[in-house]
């Protein structure tokens, strides 16, 4: 897929997850309609990684996948008109920084699992939301729907909310039954 990209000249590479919520056939699942391109400079040596620039993507059609592969081979689909040029912090300020700490504080707790508090303290809200919704252990609709956020804050309300639902649900789940 690499080598295909890069022989074609346009250097993209795009990643949309299967949408199994509405698949009829699980050979061919149906695709979600919003993935990420990544953008690859020429490589020098085939040895050497690639560091590519990550842009969202909408895709219109699928236009074919290859045999016996479990990958599109082509799409038709565009990038983002709002969104082709990331501008870096662009909304950090009005991500509710407080009640993102304060759930990641008690998903910490719950799960028995520690952080550098230095790094998460000394984080901008950019790469704080951006890492944790990544790193976030939720399944393919709730990071779809962190992907398709319009904008910073929503991404940081997306986070708080399906985590405040997992923490509910492993709450509940474990309490003992009323009699």
């Amino acid at each position: 897929m690499v080598d295909d990209a890069l022989r074609d000249g346009h250097r993209l590479i795009g990643m949309i997850q299967p949408d199994l919520s509405h698949s009829r056939d699980e050979a061919r699942p149906a695709l979600f309609r919003v993935g990420c391109v990544e953008h690859h400079p020429a490589r020098r040596s085939r040895r050497r990684p690639l560091h590519p620039r990550t842009h969202r993507h909408r895709t219109l059609q699928d236009r074919g996948r290859d045999a016996g592969a479990d990958c599109v081979s082509s799409v038709q689909g565009g990038l983002f008109p709002l969104h082709r040029r990331f501008h870096a912090r662009k909304g950090e300020e009005a991500v509710d920084r407080e009640a993102l700490l304060e759930v990641l504080t008690d998903f910490l707790k719950a799960n028995n699992l520690k952080v550098d508090w230095e790094g998460v303290e000394s984080a901008p809200n950019e790469a704080l939301v951006n890492a944790l919704a990544m790193m976030s252990p939720y399944g393919s609709p709730e990071k779809q729907a962190m992907l398709e956020a319009p904008d910073l804050k929503t991404r940081a309300e997306i986070l708080i909310a399906v985590t405040e639902m997992d923490l509910a649900k492993k709450r509940t789940s474990s309490e003992p039954g009323l009699q």
